[in-house]
């Protein structure tokens, strides 16, 4: 059995989460053979999926959530996405105020965390267009030399693991890390409801030494609206039993597990029948 997988741009975290993801299911299942395709990210995912051009496909928060009205369906919740921004330590910036007007990279146009992004500065009355100097890249991983060399102030990302913070924080002169603060999560929270408090744990990245609080949502696989239940099945029982293979592989994939599906699933039933039926036979809902 073939399964085409869609990604994202080389450099970003959607490929290095697929690569780690297709060696965890081998691992387990190797009758399971997928193969990944780089694509422009979330946004380009979910109409190739609707078009029946990918079999699953990563989707960041922001854009799963319009895609699950229509007929995707949730395979398994990946991980979740704090967002925040990261500096050259040696920036003096120390709030989101404080990169109003300076060049900031935004990641990749197709990317679902450019939504991300989007989202929560509107929760602050703020425009990435208006407010700064915004830049969109066309491959992911041209985003950190661009804060290490000074052509841009800071650089959006999320989560746990994600290159582009790793690369920023293994360079020459370190990184710090920009959240909203407290009442100000509080005004995101408020204007987009579907966002989660969430934080990234101390020691995530290379410095910090501190648990960063912020907001963000969960990323999910998805699959094309007529995926065989079968097939849907096969991989969800390959993703349970293949759990801690892809924690070892990944630290933020160890987010990816059977409960955290059932729990990051806005409805039970936007969860795929095939992963609800090994769900159900595995003794894990009801």
């Amino acid at each position: 059995m073939t399964i085409t997988l869609g990604t994202a741009t080389p450099g970003g975290g959607f490929p290095l989460y697929g690569a780690a993801l297709i060696e965890a299911l081998r691992e387990v299942d190797p009758s399971l053979v997928i193969e990944p395709r780089n694509t422009k990210g979330s946004t380009e995912n979910v109409p190739l999926l609707e078009a029946g051009k990918l079999d699953i496909a990563l989707v960041q928060g922001e854009v799963a959530q319009p895609a699950l009205a229509g007929n995707l369906r949730i395979l398994a919740a990946m991980y979740s996405t704090a967002g925040l921004f990261v500096l050259r330590d040696d920036n003096p910036a120390r709030r989101i105020g404080d990169l109003r007007g300076k060049p900031v990279v935004f990641g990749a146009r197709g990317s679902g965390l450019v939504l991300l992004a989007r989202t929560v500065l509107d929760g602050l009355g703020l425009d990435p267009e208006r407010d700064f100097q915004a830049i969109y890249l066309d491959r992911a991983g041209d985003g950190p030399a661009m804060v290490l060399d000074g052509r841009a102030a800071a650089l959006w990302g999320g989560g746990i693991g994600w290159p582009g913070f790793a690369a920023v924080a293994n360079g020459p002169t370190g990184a710090r890390f920009i959240a909203p603060d407290a009442a100000e999560i509080a005004h995101i929270l408020g204007r987009h409801a579907f966002l989660r408090p969430m934080t990234v744990p101390a020691g995530s990245y290379p410095g910090q030494t501190d648990p960063i609080d912020s907001v963000g949502s969960w990323s999910f696989i998805l699959t094309r609206p007529d995926l065989p239940d079968e097939t849907a099945y096969r991989l969800a029982r390959a993703l349970h039993q293949g759990e801690a293979a892809l924690a070892r592989r990944l630290p933020q994939a160890a987010e990816t597990t059977a409960a955290n599906t059932l729990a990051a699933a806005p409805r039970p039933d936007l969860v795929h029948p095939g992963v609800l039926r090994y769900l159900r036979e595995a003794g894990l809902t009801h």
